[in-house]
């Protein structure tokens, strides 16, 4: 709006800005000729003519812009005009505003109508998932109570004998395993738990799962869907169902805080062996009994229990594991600072050694320059190694990945073709592998290679993953032990590029075939 009220008040200006120009440039004209006439009297008659023209010009404006004989009254006509039109947009405008606003509050009014019919539609669907979901319990209770009505009148009495056959003799292997024990017949790696699920699955993951399979029992019980009973009169049959879900509840709960590291398959079979005997059991109260169901939901709060538990001991062992190798590096770099000043240390003393050996030599006759030259060449290079070491040890804790990856193997302990695979950073890497066989294992490790990488860690991983499936520890493969031989480790080896590594292939074992050599003297000794 602005805009186009200015460009009208350009239009309607102009005429008069140009009437303004011409007059000041004709008076400017004028003076200039006056004052040429006044100067010199032999143009007077060029300046008559041109006084003429000027005249003529003049009169020609004056005529052009006759119509505008009041230029105030009329700027002031076209602002009033401009107003009027400005006002009458403003009236426009708020009337659009208005009514814009009226429809928002519209459109807010419906959307709250429409959010509360989807919440109801929602309260419905729920209300009605859950009639479905009963109605189906309900239906596949009447389908198999059908099933078995069916088989009962087929079968007749064999169906009921091979029914309390069955029911029997799980109750008479639930009161052995009672009575005897779970022993080892009912081990379950725990973690075969974990076996479906994903690799980022952690155990707040797990714990969600467990806690909406506890709910999913409490539901069960609190909807009357944990027991039955064939009972008629209705408190008889609410009693001995209670009494059954109570009593299996109470089997159930106490052996799941039982719940440890090696026990899933020993926890699944106890809660599998309490379902026989509360059944057995109530089989006199006209068969009060746990539903197939509900023995189902207990034994899945079983495994999501086993998952939690296993997820964090896993996550456990990885912090721990990190914390070790927090430790190993911060020792590596501890012992490469440590040697480091040492081969500064014996730098000084070296060049020390050589600025006396060379005055020495200096001042030294013939027979004895022989003598000192041999001492100068000695310490040169005494002082190269020392050199080299302290750049080693510099170079070693700069580059953070660089180190050795061991194979070591000990017979006595382990058994052949038994190998560990592990990664040091230490500046003297065979302090590592004597730290492993200082009281852990009766005998000490043979080393097979110690190869130096630039990339330790990535090495150490590359072979740990080819040598995953003859892990000796299928639970816990950080142990590093695997089941294999020495050709296949070497050649895995190569395989990733590593070709100037020195290998032992054969382990030697001196305490352990000593220890054997003694042994057998001792038992020929004894026989004698």
């Amino acid at each position: 709006m602005e805009s186009s009220t200015i460009f009208a008040l350009t239009i309607f200006f102009l005429p008069l800005i140009l009437l303004i120009t011409s007059l000041v440039i004709g008076k400017k004209r004028r003076k200039k000729f006056e004052l040429k006439l006044a100067e010199s009297n032999q143009h007077i008659k060029q300046l008559h003519t041109r006084i003429a023209e000027i005249e003529k010009e003049r009169d020609a404006l004056i005529t052009k812009y006759t119509p505008i004989t009041d230029i105030e009254k009329h700027a002031a006509e076209l602002l009033d005009e401009v107003e009027e039109d400005a006002a009458s947009k403003r009236e426009i405008s708020l009337k659009l505003v208005a009514n814009a606003e009226a429809e928002a509050e519209k459109i807010r009014q419906d959307a709250k109508v429409l959010l509360s019919e989807a919440t109801q539609r929602v309260k419905d669907s729920k209300e009605k998932s859950e009639t479905i979901k009963n109605d189906a319990r309900k239906e596949a209770t009447k389908v198999i109570n059908f099933a078995e009505s069916q088989a009962k009148e087929i079968a007749d009495d064999a169906y009921e004998a091979k029914a309390k056959a069955d029911s029997y003799e799980k109750a008479i292997r639930a009161m052995r395993n009672t009575i005897d024990g779970y022993k080892d017949d009912y081990i379950i790696p725990n973690h075969s738990v974990l076996d479906d699920l994903a690799d980022e699955f952690g155990h707040k993951e797990a714990g969600e799962e467990l806690k909406a399979a506890r709910k999913r029992v409490r539901d069960m019980v609190k909807e009357n869907h944990a027991g039955s009973c064939d009972y008629a009169e209705i408190n008889r049959k609410t009693y001995a169902i209670h009494f059954a879900v109570d009593a299996f509840n109470g089997k159930v709960d106490s052996a799941l805080s039982k719940v440890k590291h090696d026990n899933f398959g020993k926890i699944k079979q106890e809660i599998i062996d309490a379902f026989a005997l509360v059944n057995h059991n109530g089989a006199p109260f006209r068969n009060a009994r746990i539903n197939q169901e509900y023995l189902d939901a207990r034994l899945t709060e079983l495994k999501w229990a086993v998952a939690t538990f296993e997820l964090k001991k896993i996550e456990r062992e990885e912090q721990a594991e990190i914390k070790a190798q927090i430790r190993e590096e911060e020792r590596a770099i501890r012992e490469m600072e440590k040697a480091r000043k040492e081969a500064e240390k014996e730098e000084r003393l070296i060049q020390k050694a050589l600025e006396k050996a060379r005055s020495e030599l200096a001042h030294a006759t013939e027979e004895q320059k022989a003598q000192y030259e041999a001492k100068l060449a000695e310490l040169e290079t005494k002082l190269h190694e020392a050199e080299e070491k302290g750049q080693r040890a510099l170079s070693m804790a700069q580059q953070t990945r660089r180190g050795h990856v061991y194979v070591i193997s000990n017979v006595g302990s382990f058994g052949e073709e038994v190998f560990k695979i592990g990664m040091t950073r230490r500046l003297e890497p065979m302090d590592r592998v004597k730290e492993l066989g200082d009281a852990s294992v009766p005998f000490a490790f043979d080393v097979h290679a110690m190869i130096y990488s630039d990339d330790a860690p990535a090495l150490e991983k590359e072979l740990h993953h080819k040598f995953n499936l003859k892990s000796v520890n299928k639970i816990n493969p950080r142990k590093e032990f695997f089941r294999t031989t020495i050709a296949e480790v070497k050649q895995a080896v190569e395989q990733h590029g590593v070709s100037d590594a020195h290998w032992t292939l054969k382990a030697e074992a001196a305490e352990y075939r000593e220890s054997l050599a003694i042994e057998k003297e001792q038992q020929q000794s004894a026989v004698a």
